[in-house]
């Protein structure tokens, strides 16, 4: 089986992956959420350069391998959304993440992302 040829490599990707429970664990605390769909965006400023992202799949998304499917799938939608510089995601699949077209997937991504950025600027603007 051959990969898609649009399919980004891990190199390539516009985001750096998230790694460790204390990075997750100070979006969860501080993170701004926004839900749009079957997705869940939680967002942080104040990291340089490139974008973090980490990915969520909790067990009522389903098994296991039906929760590695919809983290590859959102982990391919932001890839493809180039997420904004200087901030850090967490992305939370819902049940149905798996269900939806990968377009529909995209734009809620997009548009939850975009929530998150907004309000995390003007609370910072507020401050």
């Amino acid at each position: 089986m051959t990969r898609a040829a649009t399919a980004f490599r891990r190199d390539e990707r516009p985001f750096v992956s998230l790694s460790g429970r204390s990075e997750f664990s100070r979006l969860y605390r501080e993170g701004l959420r926004s839900r749009v769909g079957s997705v869940v965006v939680l967002a942080a400023s104040g990291v340089s350069g490139a974008a973090r992202v980490g990915f969520v799949a909790g067990r009522r998304v389903g098994n296991a391998v039906e929760r590695n499917r919809a983290k590859r799938r959102l982990r391919e939608a932001m890839a493809r959304i180039a997420p904004r510089d200087g901030m850090t995601f967490v992305v939370i699949a819902q049940p149905g993440v798996n269900g939806a077209a990968f377009s529909q997937l995209v734009c809620w991504l997009d548009d939850a992302c975009r929530e998150s950025c907004e309000s995390v600027d003007s609370e910072e603007n507020d401050e």
